[in-house]
């Protein structure tokens, strides 16, 4: 499979490739460049088109917060609870169990995916959370120091594009095919990280983890 973009930004420094693409095989990446490269080297490959830029997927740095101190409300309690995460006192005041917090991380492991998050550093403790952060892919890096600001499912808020992308970057064959897409148009901007930072996680359109298409908004 070839999924190709208007731009891809493969992070680390490296310079954008505009009309780029990433050749996926299995879980893996197998090649990266420009599409018209990708697609000599491979034409019996299936394209998958985006408007936008591909990049690596995100790191949230929230983990625990996120999903073991927050309450992902269920679509069918938005009428009494809403659908933002809850916490504090409005979490202390939920009957919470085991499976009410996996039900709740799995949600939340889906609003994550829907920002383009491929990935969350912290350690997780409750066992209902990890087993559903671990069914879903999501992988888990180590935290060595508490992350700055509230908590948020947008890990570009408040941080250079750069910061937030896994490693390594786009580029390296053999990676695990993780990345990402957002619906931002970026070709004309001199600083096309910066504008993306500027743009947010909200844009995104797509998540790819381990070669699975896991979000793609409607």
């Amino acid at each position: 499979m070839i999924h190709r973009a208007d731009l891809l930004l493969p992070g680390a420094g490296r310079a954008p490739v505009p009309g780029g693409a990433v050749l996926v095989v299995g879980d893996a990446i197998e090649a990266v460049g420009p599409y018209e490269e990708l697609a000599h080297a491979r034409p019996a490959a299936r394209v998958r088109r985006w408007r936008g830029v591909l990049t690596p997927g995100l790191r949230n740095e929230y983990g625990p917060e996120l999903l073991e101190r927050a309450y992902h409300p269920d679509p069918r309690e938005a009428g009494e609870l809403g659908t933002e995460p809850l916490t504090g006192a409005a979490l202390a005041a939920l009957e919470m169990t085991e499976t009410r917090w996996g039900a709740s991380a799995r949600r939340g492991v889906r609003r994550m995916l829907a920002h383009g998050t491929v990935a969350v550093a912290g350690t997780l403790r409750r066992h209902a959370v990890v087993d559903a952060v671990a069914r879903s892919g999501l992988g888990v890096d180590e935290r060595y120091a508490e992350p700055p600001g509230p908590p948020t499912l947008d890990p570009l808020t408040g941080r250079p594009a750069e910061d937030a992308f896994v490693l390594p970057p786009l580029g390296f064959e053999g990676r695990q095919a993780d990345f990402a897409v957002f619906g931002v148009d970026v070709l004309g901007d001199d600083d096309p990280y910066a504008a993306l930072a500027r743009a947010g996680a909200t844009s995104c359109v797509a998540t790819v983890l381990d070669g699975r298409l896991v979000h793609r908004r409607a």
